[in-house]
């Protein structure tokens, strides 16, 4: 078992149980556009993903350019979703509770985003200031460059740290910058994320063995 010196989580659908809530906001304003998608069919193309991505790709879907205050709509309409449902991903409390190394979230989100989040599934107190966002850096995944950031930040190289993802572009973003990557696989969608990652794992408590955490 790998001594891991330093721990990088994913943000959303790792930390934050906000993946469903989420998409299915993106589905809902999706349909009303008349995409005719499901949240099975987000949850496989968009989980993880740059959101203007997801509205391009979108906007393919469509053969025609959304308007453009859709992200505007997209962000309010989740936050407020996000305000009453938002939880903090079974087991993940009793996970940070226990680890004894340096910790942090690198996240596709913006800062106000994920600190929103975290703060309204109280998992703020464990991150602080080691929050780490794409747009901070103008780098999305699966650009290797937000995990890069977060591990030079924190202060150790890619092989002395593990990031734990739950989308297949977040784990192609850690493993092409040469992390190790433990794959939260419970709601995955795609098949190839379980072939991206270096162990999976199918719930949040289960890192307390892998890790070798008392």
């Amino acid at each position: 078992m790998k001594d891991y010196k330093c721990v990088i989580f994913d943000c959303d659908g790792v930390l934050v149980d906000s993946e469903l809530l989420g998409n299915q906001v993106f589905v809902d304003m999706a349909n009303e556009h008349g995409a005719g998608i499901d949240i099975s069919y987000a949850m496989w193309h968009f989980k993880g993903g740059f959101l203007n991505d997801s509205i391009k790709q979108l906007e393919t879907i469509l053969q025609k350019e959304l308007p453009s205050g859709f992200e505007s709509e997209y962000r309010q309409r989740s936050y407020e979703v996000f305000s009453t449902h938002l939880k903090p991903v079974e087991g993940v409390e009793q996970v940070l509770n226990k680890l004894t190394v340096p910790f942090c979230v690198a996240s596709s989100g913006p800062q106000e985003k994920i600190k929103r989040n975290l703060a309204t599934a109280g998992l703020s107190s464990y991150f602080k200031n080691n929050i780490f966002s794409c747009y901070d850096i103008g780098k999305w995944k699966p650009d290797p460059a937000i995990y890069l950031h977060a591990s030079k930040t924190m202060g150790y190289d890619p092989n002395e740290c593990l990031v734990i993802e739950d989308s297949f572009k977040g784990a192609k973003a850690a493993t092409s910058g040469g992390f190790d990557v433990y794959g939260y696989t419970l709601l995955n969608e795609d098949p190839d994320f379980e072939n991206e990652v270096t162990k999976t794992f199918e719930e949040m408590t289960e890192l307390i063995s892998l890790l070798n955490l008392k």
